[in-house]
């Protein structure tokens, strides 16, 4: 099983929240940043808890069909529609005195959040076809990359769902704010990447090291294990230097979410697919605050002005950070 691995100051205050929590046995909502190890806080929680030897149950909720929501939740009876042949467990039953844990929770329909909800209040459930109600003994975790606070304001999450969830919270710091930690990781999964191929060891020196330690890592822990094991497999020497890591993060598009400290660099000085990025950008966040205006800051209303779902248009509006409330009622 992968552990989280830290040494910073921000890292160890949060890998303790996790273990107080784990002896909590109520919902968990995790926010973070793509890349900063959501799946892997909720396995610490679930394996430091009492309910360690029970089943960790992972769902992207991305990819729950909307259509079959319930079956896929909490199952079928035999007979409940035209091929059930023979009832099937949903993902409840599996997660059975352990845990479920629900990653990218905000990108559940409408429809979805409600079920949800309604199972949520209880831990009571039906079996599609079923006419016995079942009680779950499962821990729900969830996790999002975004902030469900700002999709609540956009009227995109359900407040009432939020609640549920948020029984206890936790946020996840990313890579840039982890002092020191990069190194090590870097380190580590060397390391990793070498037992895995049946490769060599090698070595960063000291000046690969310091690159590493310097970039923004807007990918944050999975951005920069890609990037380990591409330099890996980009070098035949022992040693694994700068110049190669050079190519290698600046080829790494920075994250759309992440934001200029001390104001965009011109675009002439980027290399060229930061320029591209930045120019896509820019042009995508000034649409979108111009459509807003426009529509008054009604989502329903913009996605048909902009010709756009409106569950697609949400998550630009989430990607850049832009809610709806300061909009309305603009003339």
């Amino acid at each position: 099983m992968s552990v989280m691995l830290g040494h910073s100051k921000a890292f160890l205050l949060m890998r303790t929240q996790l273990h107080r929590y784990a002896g909590c046995d109520v919902q968990v909502l995790i926010e973070g940043e793509t890349g900063t190890g959501k799946e892997l806080a909720a396995r610490e929680i679930h394996y430091a808890s009492e309910r360690r030897d029970r089943p960790f149950v992972p769902v992207n909720c991305g990819a729950l069909p909307d259509n079959l929501i319930e079956n896929e939740l909490f199952g079928h009876e035999r007979g409940a529609y035209t091929d059930a042949k023979s009832a099937q467990p949903g993902l409840i039953d599996h997660a059975r005195g352990g845990t479920l844990f629900l990653d990218e929770v905000d990108t559940l329909s409408s429809k979805a959040q409600v079920t949800l909800l309604r199972f949520l209040e209880n831990s009571e459930y039906r079996p599609v076809g079923g006419c016995v109600a079942r009680i779950s003994s499962a821990r729900v975790i969830a996790a999002t990359n975004g902030c469900l606070n700002t999709q609540v304001a956009a009227g995109l999450f359900r407040r009432d769902l939020q609640y549920r969830l948020n029984a206890l919270h936790v946020h996840l710091p990313p890579l840039r704010e982890r002092t020191g930690d990069v190194p090590m990781l870097a380190e580590h999964f060397l390391r990793v990447v070498a037992q895995r191929l049946g490769g060599p060891v090698k070595q960063w020196t000291g000046a690969a090291l310091q690159v590493l330690d310097t970039h923004r890592w807007p990918g944050n822990v999975r951005e920069l294990e890609n990037v380990v094991l591409r330099a890996y497999l980009g070098t035949e020497d022992a040693l694994i230097d700068a110049s190669m890591l050079s190519e290698l993060i600046v080829a790494t598009e920075p994250d759309a979410t992440s934001q200029c400290e001390d104001g965009c660099p011109e675009e002439a000085d980027l290399h060229y697919l930061e320029a591209k990025h930045h120019a896509m950008h820019t042009f995508e966040r000034g649409y979108l605050v111009s459509l807003m205006k426009r529509a008054q800051g009604n989502i329903s209303a913009a996605a048909r002005l902009s010709g756009t779902e409106r569950r697609q248009l949400g998550k630009l509006l989430k990607k850049h950070g832009i809610a709806t409330a300061p909009f309305r009622f603009q003339s």
